[in-house]
């Protein structure tokens, strides 16, 4: 069995040896981050200098209410989809809700997708589901590739631990296949990895892997494609595939209906990954309905003990009555009488919205909060334990050892784990603040294994 909590003193007494007190090494990673351009608005994706561990048994629950989560999330969009009422208690734009609905059925939606989770001791807790796209799956894998090339994680595996990355970007051309043969579509796609931000290192990291499997692949901006004729094209390249990084929101603020993204994919001309059905699952107020009895009566008994298990009651943030363990309670007088179990989080990652922990904050500041929370689309959760973890943060020329809050992010291709990273976040009485990111590595005990018996005996 592997200790976590002692594998990491162990990691950690590390930096005590002479060949890590001087930190040239953690410099030098930082550079290699900066050359191959892990970084987002300027800054390191990763100012870190330990992996996030975590254990086979860990992996495997993590994997199971992932995968489970996923699917079950799936089969509620399609509830929503039925049903204008359910739609409508996502908070979704109306021209979302008429994309959602207009997008050619038949394919998994999302094709790639990310949750968040917590990974403590034997349980688990699934907190969002949101979409993925191919630069951050090939950031991550990366940058986990990064540290596996460390003196430092050398020495500290060495005779004693085995790490390794869970799952990873090499099953990305096996979900883009899948989703073009659902598409109807044959051979080899040509591909277009579609992003705002232009050559970004993540979507190139992608690209040259699909390329090494054989597709022909280009990175393209929104403002590059045309539509004509039934095809989707950025100049002379036909797309048969469009991994899309940006978001629906940002097309319609920057483009309108008119974009011919929206035009290809109302007549099922190009297999888009991801959907614009994946708006659907990817807003927070998906586990609303995912935690309300009502809609979880139409599901299989297995999945509504699993939601109860893994998922914290959720509910979108307006005046209302609500249901809380069997009885009925006025939300917003709940939300301001249990601060320190409840958690406000925006309905959707936009970047900008603060989340705001009860339990880091005063009684005015929290109801402060809540009436911020009621002028944009906000969620209340119930908190699931966080404990504190310290982590080897190196920032500014600065080594801190520091005690955050760690979240698991597993992705998902096709509704299958493959890889994972983790999330660092320091809570506050003005909303947590994202410190950066970590790779996720499994370890495994070698001293365990050798003790085991060969299945050969």
């Amino acid at each position: 069995m592997v200790h976590l909590g002692e594998a990491i003193a162990r990691y950690h007494e590390l930096f005590e040896g002479a060949g890590y007190r001087d930190l040239a090494w953690a410099e030098a990673l930082q550079e290699r981050m900066r050359d191959e351009r892990l970084t987002e608005s300027g800054r390191l994706l990763a100012p870190v200098l330990r992996p996030q561990f975590i254990s086979r048994k860990q992996l495997d629950r993590l994997t199971d209410a992932a995968q489970r989560i996923s699917a079950i999330a799936g089969q509620v969009a399609e509830f929503a989809l039925a049903s204008p009422a359910l739609l409508n208690r996502l908070k979704l734009l109306p021209a979302e809700k008429m994309l959602a609905a207009d997008a050619p059925g038949g394919s998994r939606f999302p094709v790639m997708s990310r949750l968040e989770t917590l990974a403590e001791n034997g349980s688990v807790s699934v907190l969002g589901l949101d979409g993925c796209n191919p630069a951050a799956l090939a950031c991550s894998e990366r940058i986990a590739d990064l540290f596996l090339e460390l003196p430092i994680v050398k020495e500290f595996k060495r005779g004693k631990y085995r790490l390794s990355k869970p799952g990873g970007s090499t099953g990305l051309q096996a979900a883009i296949q899948e989703a073009w043969k659902k598409f109807g579509g044959r051979g080899q796609p040509h591909v277009a990895i579609i992003e705002s931000e232009g050559d970004s290192a993540g979507s190139d990291a992608a690209r040259q892997l699909l390329l090494s499997t054989g597709n022909s692949t280009r990175l393209v901006s929104p403002d590059q494609l045309t539509y004509e004729g039934r095809k989707l094209r950025a100049g002379d390249f036909a797309i048969d595939v469009a991994l899309r990084c940006v978001s629906t929101r940002d097309l319609l603020i920057r483009f309108g209906l008119s974009h011919p993204l929206f035009a290809a994919s109302r007549d099922g001309a190009v297999c888009l990954v991801n959907s614009f059905r994946s708006e659907i699952v990817r807003r927070r107020a998906m586990f609303e309905l995912l935690t309300d009895e009502a809609i979880g009566a139409r599901l299989a008994t297995a999945d509504r003990k699993l939601i109860r298990a893994v998922v914290p009651w959720t509910r979108v943030v307006f005046r209302r009555k609500t249901a809380y363990e069997d009885r009925q309670v006025d939300l917003l007088e709940f939300i301001a009488g249990n601060r320190e179990k409840l958690v406000l989080r925006p309905n959707e990652d936009m970047g900008g919205e603060a989340v705001f922990t009860g339990a880091a904050m005063t009684q005015p500041a929290w109801e402060r909060v809540i009436r911020t929370a009621l002028q944009s689309p906000y969620v209340v959760q119930e908190t699931a334990l966080r404990a504190r973890e310290p982590f080897p943060v190196y920032q500014y020329g600065e080594f801190q050892m520091r005690e955050v809050e760690v979240s698991v992010h597993p992705g998902l291709l096709n509704g299958r784990v493959q890889g994972a990273s983790a999330a660092l976040q320091m809570p506050s009485a003005t909303g947590s603040s994202l410190i950066g990111t970590a790779p996720v590595l499994l370890l495994e005990n070698l001293d365990a294994e050798s003790k085991t018996p060969s299945r050969r005996s």
